[in-house]
């Protein structure tokens, strides 16, 4: 019995972390609460409590609730990289490569949709972000663009790769297709009679017929 009660006392101990695995610790907490709450109104308590740590742990990596905000944005961003390369990784030609980035891009968005808001949002909207915020943010941009650029390269598109205004262009009309049809399959004004990959690819086909080079 003195055993078990030690055990149990063990159990409900604050766990201790290295450095830098308390904050992952802490990352992972927040991004299973906003997932199950669908925001991120839960307190910095709970977070704690959620982790296994101390009240005060927290305040060691995230000092104020919107440091840990955009914390959790820039994870977003590089989760929203990393779907975008592994969903395009390897297709050929390079205009499809480039539309299954919006396709990743959109499903990204849907399957976690509370990150994609806070990511998006007005929360975070009109204020400096971290320098590694700022960082993922760039990094997710540029898959879309490098996309672009490989498959003007490839003399798939409309315009030629050197002609940067018009990537540039082409990228800004990309990211407003796939975020406006993100968000409104988000807020439930999209057809729900079809799923959001179906919808995806349906949109950024047509997208594409106005990027791809015609034929003479």
């Amino acid at each position: 019995a003195g055993m078990f009660a030690i055990m149990t006392d063990l159990e409900h101990q604050p766990r201790s972390y290295h450095h830098g695995d308390l904050r992952r610790a802490l990352i992972d907490a927040a991004l299973t609460l906003l997932a199950e709450e669908g925001g991120w109104s839960f307190s910095i308590r709970e977070l704690a409590r959620r982790a296994g740590v101390s009240h005060s742990a927290p305040n060691k990596h995230f000092p104020t609730k919107r440091d840990l905000l955009t914390a959790l944005a820039g994870v977003g961003f590089d989760m929203l990289r990393d779907r975008m390369l592994t969903e395009s990784a390897g297709v050929e030609p390079a205009d499809l490569a480039l539309a299954a980035t919006g396709v990743a891009y959109v499903q990204f968005a849907v399957e976690n949709q509370a990150l994609y808001r806070l990511m998006f949002g007005p929360e975070l909207a009109g204020k400096a972000m971290p320098d590694e915020t700022e960082a993922a943010g760039i990094g997710a941009k540029s898959v879309l663009e490098d996309a672009i650029l490989h498959a003007a390269k490839a003399g798939q598109l409309r315009f030629s790769a050197d002609d940067q205004h018009a990537r540039s262009v082409a990228a800004l009309t990309c990211w407003s297709a796939v975020h406006g049809l993100a968000m409104l399959l988000i807020e439930g004004k999209a057809p729900a009679s079809s799923s959001a990959g179906m919808l995806a690819g349906a949109m950024v086909a047509n997208l594409m017929t106005g990027l791809r080079r015609q034929a003479p």
